[in-house]
C-alpha cells in the first residue's frame, strides 16, 4: 500500500502543456453548460514530478531564441519553464476554482540558491495558495520548488489573475496603492518583437496558451490581440541583467500593460546598490504610449 498522503500527488512525468490546455478547455465547456460544478476553495494538494531532465537540445533552442551564449548551466527563467507544466497541472484540476485559460500573469519572484547544471536531474513540486479578491477579479499564488538530491535550489512564486471571476471564498478585496504617474527613465535599449514572437517562445517553452499565439486565438479569450509571454520578458530581463551568473540569483518582475504583438519595448537597465548589495533595476515601457509594460530587478548572490 502506498504511503503517499492523499494531498500529495506524484505525477508519472512532466505533463504536456497542450494536453493541459485541452483539458482546461473541456472543463470550461462542461462548467458553462452546467455539467461540472465550480468549486469555491483551492484544492489542498501538491503535485510532484521526479527525475526531470533538462535536455541539451531544447536548452540550446531556448538560449538561441534569447540570443544568449550557449552554456551548460540552466538559465534561471528556464528552470521555471521546465517546472511550469507541473504547476499548470494544479490549475487544470477539476477541483481548481479558477479557469486556467485566459488567466493573466501579474508578477513573478524567484530565489535561486545556486546554479544548476544541465546534467542534473530535477525534482519539482507545485501548489496553489492565498486565493484572494482583486479589483478586477480573483487572484492566486502558484508556488513552485525545484530540488536536486533533496536540496531545494530554486523557488518561484507566480501571481495570476482570473479577470471577472468572483468567488465567495476569496479574502476581502485588497486594493493596491495607486500607481504613481509613469515617468520614463533614460532608455538603454529597445526590444523589437514581431508577430511571431509568441509562437517562437511557445515552441521552446511548451506554453501554447492561445492568448500568445495569434490575434484570433487571443480575441477568443477576451484579449485585443496576441500578447507576449510574461516569462519571455522575464527571461530576457534576467539574461540581460546578469548574463553569466556564477552563484545564486534573486529576481522579481511585475507586469503592468501587456506587450501587444507585434510591439516595441523601450528598456532601461540601471545598476544600483542597496543594503543587500548590488542589483540591476529594470523598466520596460511603450515609448509610443508612455506607459510601463513591466518593472523588475535582478540581484546576483
Amino acid at each position: 500500500m502506498s504511503t503517499t498522503p492523499p494531498d500529495d500527488v506524484t505525477l508519472p512525468g512532466v505533463p504536456a502543456l497542450p494536453g493541459l490546455y485541452r483539458q482546461a478547455l473541456a472543463l470550461a465547456v462542461r462548467r458553462r453548460i452546467g455539467r461540472a460544478s465550480t468549486p469555491s476553495v483551492l484544492p489542498d494538494v501538491r503535485h510532484r514530478a521526479r527525475g526531470v531532465s533538462v535536455g541539451l537540445e531544447a536548452l540550446g533552442r531556448y538560449q538561441q531564441l534569447l540570443g544568449s551564449a550557449g552554456r551548460d548551466q540552466v538559465p534561471s527563467a528556464y528552470l521555471h519553464t521546465l517546472a511550469f507544466p507541473v504547476a499548470m497541472s494544479v490549475l487544470a484540476r477539476e477541483d481548481f476554482p479558477l479557469p486556467l485559460l485566459g488567466m493573466v500573469h501579474l508578477s513573478n519572484e524567484v530565489h535561486q540558491e545556486r546554479q544548476v547544471s544541465a546534467f542534473e536531474e530535477l525534482d519539482v513540486v507545485a501548489w496553489a495558495e492565498d486565493l484572494r479578491s482583486h479589483p478586477a477579479g480573483t487572484q492566486v499564488d502558484l508556488v513552485t520548488e525545484v530540488g536536486i538530491g533533496g536540496e531545494r535550489v530554486w523557488t518561484g512564486r507566480s501571481v495570476y489573475l482570473a479577470r471577472g471571476v468572483r468567488l465567495p471564498s476569496a479574502d476581502g478585496e485588497r486594493h493596491t496603492e495607486d500607481r504613481p504617474a509613469f515617468s520614463a527613465p533614460p532608455p538603454t535599449g529597445v526590444w523589437r518583437l514581431d508577430a511571431g514572437t509568441g509562437r517562437r517562445y511557445a515552441a521552446v517553452s511548451g506554453d501554447w496558451n492561445p492568448i500568445h499565439l495569434s490575434g484570433p486565438t487571443a480575441k477568443a479569450l477576451g484579449m485585443k490581440t496576441a500578447i507576449a509571454h510574461g516569462m519571455y520578458l522575464a527571461a530576457r530581463m534576467v539574461d540581460q541583467a546578469v548574463p553569466a551568473p556564477s552563484g545564486g540569483l534573486h529576481w522579481r518582475i511585475e507586469f503592468a500593460a501587456p506587450v501587444l504583438l507585434p510591439g516595441v519595448v523601450a528598456t532601461s537597465f540601471t545598476r544600483t546598490r542597496d543594503d543587500s548589495g548590488d542589483r540591476v533595476d529594470v523598466v520596460g515601457w511603450s515609448a509610443e504610449r508612455q506607459r510601463p509594460h513591466f518593472t523588475g530587478w535582478v540581484r546576483a548572490e
